[in-house]
């Protein structure tokens, strides 16, 4: 009895040792999601905003392209969650499909509403930024669709870290310019900005890969000696 008790322990604080840093990295990514709405998005509650006008032209491509939005960032971080997972793997797949299918909505919805929007006077730079971002979530999550297809669970979950780090692209564009003040600097800082957070996510994703590959041999390695 003491043993399993034991045993149970030992389990249960394995288990939060490797989902505390999740939960933090995902909560970060909550506060990043309100601060958006709140600072970017906040016209949608107040009819007379002048915003209304400007996506007037687009605005319904920019209805599914939001709404896909939501939807990848919102059910993203579902799929990392091994206790779903393994509860629920129907869910999990279904959840997953919806992610796609959201990814490969908003994706070119996004670069055509740019595209529209440089033909109202935006830079030509930040279509192709936005273009290269779009592209860039479409690949990783292609990659990663298909390794679940194939079977190929590890492939498929390091493929999702790096499609999730892309999508988090939208967020991180607007956190960085709104705290920064930058995105009152033109098109240039924004393009910028939208550049900087596409550079980087891949490697981000990869450092997070890499850091939880060294934890999860790291008992194995101790062992050993």
């Amino acid at each position: 009895m003491a043993t399993t008790t034991s045993a149970q322990g030992s389990a249960r604080r394995l288990f939060q040792a490797k989902s505390g840093p999740k939960y933090l990295l995902f909560g970060f990514v909550g506060l990043m999601f309100v601060y958006v709405l709140y600072h970017n998005e906040s016209f949608l509650v107040r009819s007379a905003d002048p915003e209304w006008a400007h996506i007037a032209p687009f605005k319904w491509w920019l209805l599914p392209h939001a709404l896909a939005g939501c939807c990848a960032l919102l059910l993203g971080p579902m799929q990392f969650s091994d206790r779903l997972r393994r509860r629920f793997l129907g869910l999990h797949r279904i959840v997953g499909r919806f992610y796609v299918a959201g990814v490969f909505i908003l994706a070119p919805l996004g670069t055509y509403i740019q595209y529209f929007e440089e033909r109202m006077g935006g830079s030509r730079e930040f279509s192709v930024a936005a273009g290269v971002d779009a592209a860039l979530l479409m690949i990783t999550t292609g990659i990663a669709f298909t390794f679940i297809r194939k079977g190929k669970i590890q492939q498929h979950r390091q493929w999702m870290t790096r499609s999730f780090a892309v999508a988090l692209v939208f967020l991180e564009v607007r956190v960085v310019g709104g705290v920064t003040g930058w995105e009152n600097l033109g098109d240039a800082a924004n393009t910028a900005i939208v550049f900087a957070c596409v550079a980087f996510s891949i490697l981000i994703a990869d450092i997070i890969l890499q850091w939880q590959e060294v934890r999860r041999t790291r008992p194995a390695a101790r062992g050993e000696l």
